[in-house]
């Protein structure tokens, strides 16, 4: 077997991952939950969510599908400094007509309290490693808006009308304001449940075929 259980916990069982997740994956069986498994990190522990109806074989199945899939989230939420550069480019396509092209692209842990910088002089642009784990529409504006200063200097009228092109600006804006209040960052990765970035899918198909397994 690629997991053994080691023992009973609060709603469900641990597992020991395998190749895909070695850390400590716990179940969480819910009566309430009747089409959805979700799973997110708490601390050290990865937490999957199923319907309490759930049999033992669908249990594995899904703990197996909703650890490779958290994994492969956290992966694209951590991009490297070429994959941010990657994403700068897309954004600017997208959004900026292709107008705004930086000569780099790269992670700082020298921002301060700035989510990023850009300098137009040399078409340079930094982001705060405070953003690496954020969701990706999150890192996404903070790339539009260093991008946007290669094409205008300031927060003038003429930037933020750019700007909007992201719909999902304010949004951005409010998250990492509530960051900034709070005095804290990211939080490593966790993926809070009932959030965008649950991971999340529906398990209609194995909760109907539960009585056949």
């Amino acid at each position: 077997m690629s997991r053994a259980q080691i023992g009973h916990c609060v709603g469900g069982w641990r597992y020991r991952a395998g190749v895909h997740a070695p850390e400590l994956v716990e179940v969480r069986r819910s009566r309430k939950r009747v089409r959805t498994v979700s799973a997110w990190r708490e601390g050290e522990r990865t937490v999957i969510a199923i319907p309490a109806q759930f049999s033992r074989a669908q249990e594995k199945e899904w703990v197996n599908r909703m650890v490779t899939r958290l994994a492969a989230q956290e992966q694209r939420r951590r991009p490297s400094d070429r994959q941010l550069a990657d994403r700068a480019a897309e954004l600017s396509a997208r959004y900026l007509a292709g107008r705004a092209v930086p000569s780099s692209v790269r992670w700082s842990s020298n921002q301060g309290k700035r989510w990023g910088s850009c300098t137009p002089s040399d078409g340079t642009i930094r982001i705060s490693d405070r953003v690496r784990g954020m969701p990706r529409w999150v890192l996404d504006y903070v790339l539009l808006h260093e991008l946007t200063h290669l094409l205008h200097a300031g927060h003038t009228p003429a930037f933020w009308a750019a700007l909007d092109a992201y719909p999902r600006t304010e949004r951005a804006r409010g998250f990492l304001e509530g960051h900034a209040y709070r005095g804290d960052g990211p939080d490593g990765g966790d993926v809070d449940p009932g959030t965008d970035d649950d991971v999340t899918d529906d398990a209609t198909d194995a909760v109907d075929d539960a009585t056949d397994v």
